[in-house]
């Protein structure tokens, strides 16, 4: 039976910020038992009540922080934090007792966007809740039904500190991406689980649309189409080939429609339908919001989004390398 104390959570971060202040503030008020790991690139002075500050000094990826600071934690369950990520109360007591089955190896839970983020932020988080913006994995962003899942983001992702040595640790120069390795690693060497709790909630601040967000999602893309050409594994699905196909039907589809009649009526029926898609999940986001300028963003980080994702997947499947 594992309690608070039996767990260390990690926070990487480049510098300490607001974020990373309240993070950690929220940790420690909540779980003062656990311990806490505090992984900035370099030392600055500050203190912050209930955490241990590691320095990474030339280890920049989150990855490789993460991996420097398992090597100090005491904990036996390593509790992974997004440095914008904060815990709700129930976070730690809903995913421990998963871990009482030997064989399940993580926990994830959702992120959701926190009441206090501004409406350019909400859109982004109303765009990745969506099931039209992130198709099958937008349980990640809200809470969904219970499950096995063979990926899933450190953003909010508890591993037994055993099975994560045994697999060598993040060990990955990938950023984003080295999660879905971690994961792969977990179930594939390990023939372990990882359990979605929908009620291990913890609240991620959003990239405002349009800029912030959607460089953040052509990583994401860039990544996941290079790890489907060069990994076998939990990134070679189909579903997050869909942007790009999407992409290229908006690009080319004009032209079949212009050279035959079954061309134009099935380009005006796959418009049709995402319209019909985008249009169902505005009224989704207005019955939550209830604030039309939230819905319009978050229609327009959709489209973004896939073009943004799509394109980015496909320079990511054609790349020798990537840098990190």
């Amino acid at each position: 039976m594992y309690d608070v104390t039996s767990v260390s959570v990690i926070i990487p971060v480049k510098e300490i910020n607001d974020y990373a202040r309240e993070a950690v503030g929220q940790v420690h008020q909540l779980f003062p038992a656990c311990e806490i790991l505090l992984v900035p690139d370099h030392e600055s002075g500050e203190k912050l009540p209930g955490a241990k500050v590691v320095c990474s000094h030339q280890v920049t990826a989150p990855g490789g922080k993460r991996d420097l600071a398992s090597k100090v934690a005491t904990g036996e369950i390593l509790a992974f934090l997004d440095d914008d990520a904060y815990p709700s109360d129930g976070w730690l007591g809903s995913a421990l007792g998963h871990f009482d089955d030997d064989n399940v190896a993580g926990v994830g839970g959702p992120g959701i966007t926190p009441p206090s983020n501004n409406s350019r932020q909400r859109s982004s988080g109303w765009a990745l809740a969506s099931v039209l913006g992130s198709g099958g994995s937008a349980y990640r962003f809200r809470s969904g039904r219970k499950r096995d899942v063979d990926d899933f983001p450190s953003m909010n992702l508890l591993v037994r500190r055993s099975d994560f040595l045994a697999v060598g640790g993040f060990n990955s120069p990938y950023w984003p991406g080295e999660d879905t390795e971690l994961c792969r690693k977990l179930i594939s060497n390990l023939g372990k689980r990882i359990v979605y709790e929908p009620d291990a909630v913890v609240y991620h601040h959003r990239r405002p649309v349009f800029v912030a967000h959607l460089r953040q999602q052509a990583r994401y893309g860039l990544h996941r189409g290079y790890f489907a050409r060069r990994f076998a594994g939990n990134s070679r699905r189909l579903a997050y080939a869909v942007p790009t196909i999407f992409t290229i039907g908006i690009v080319i589809g004009p032209v079949f429609a212009l050279t035959s009649g079954l061309g134009m009526a099935l380009y005006v029926a796959g418009i049709g339908l995402y319209c019909g898609a985008l249009l169902a999940t505005g009224a989704w986001v207005w019955w939550h919001e209830r604030n039309l300028w939230v819905v319009t963003l978050t229609l327009g980080a959709i489209f973004s989004t896939h073009i943004a994702y799509g394109v980015a997947y496909v320079k990511g499947l054609l790349s020798p390398e990537l840098s990190h």
